[in-house]
């Protein structure tokens, strides 16, 4: 299918979301060039894959640095565009992660349990911007390079393998239920194959049960991640 837009309905600027003193500058070139912001999607994020007893605080200050501050930095500045324009769109992509704790990333579950946080208050703060919508997407395992880029023990060390990503969900499948959610703004979405999403609604609404299944899981996936198989394919066998 030949696309119908133009050069200049794409604009592409480079952003770095730990750089907040950019944000601002970087909202208004958008503005400048397109008059307007309809839809703000918070993408940006890592990962991590290390046990908190071997992880350097120093990790956690970045993870929160990104993830999180990041993300809100960068919705400030959009935000207060879309107040005056009484309308607007601001999607985070969060994770299941946000929803459920599990090993190995403590500080990523962290950064996610602040967004969801924050993005549940925030939307509490916009009763009178009723076209302003704020919504959570939160994916399970989905194929991508996210693996590749996780936080470990150290900033600088890099992790030894990503693993197979094949049990996980295809990534045309996940921006496809993206899209659908945040065309009928839906609030909080999970997106995700079993057992994960199994997992998130016995945490929804049966907190003990999966409190007892996360150990039983969790063992395995650590006994896996020190053996160097990769964590997340020991919940999807």
């Amino acid at each position: 299918e030949i696309s119908s837009l133009s050069e200049n309905d794409i604009l592409v600027l480079r952003l770095d979301l730990t750089d907040r003193s950019s944000h601002e500058a970087a909202t208004n070139s958008v503005l400048k060039h397109f008059g307007k912001i309809d839809v703000l999607v918070n993408n940006g994020g890592r990962s991590q894959r290390s046990l908190f007893v071997d992880t350097d605080l120093d990790v956690y200050n970045a993870i929160i640095g990104l993830n999180y501050l990041g993300t809100i930095s960068l919705t400030k500045y959009v935000l207060n565009h879309m107040i005056q324009r009484k309308k607007g769109k601001i999607v985070t992509v969060s994770s299941v992660m946000g929803i459920m704790g599990a090993p190995l990333a403590t500080g990523y579950c962290a950064s996610k349990h602040a967004l969801q946080g924050f993005f549940n208050s925030l939307r509490t703060e916009l009763t009178d911007y009723p076209e302003i919508s704020i919504i959570q997407i939160c994916p399970g395992p989905v194929q991508s390079q996210i693996i590749q880029n996780v936080f470990t023990e150290n900033l600088a060390k890099p992790i030894e393998s990503s693993g197979d990503q094949s049990h996980k969900m295809p990534t045309d499948r996940c921006v496809r239920l993206t899209l659908v959610s945040m065309a009928n703004d839906v609030k909080e979405a999970w997106i995700s194959d079993h057992p994960y999403l199994a997992v998130c609604y016995l945490w929804q609404y049966a907190p003990t049960w999966a409190w007892w299944l996360m150990n039983r899981m969790g063992k395995r996936r650590i006994q896996n991640f020190k053996s160097g198989i990769d964590a997340d394919a020991s919940y999807s066998r």
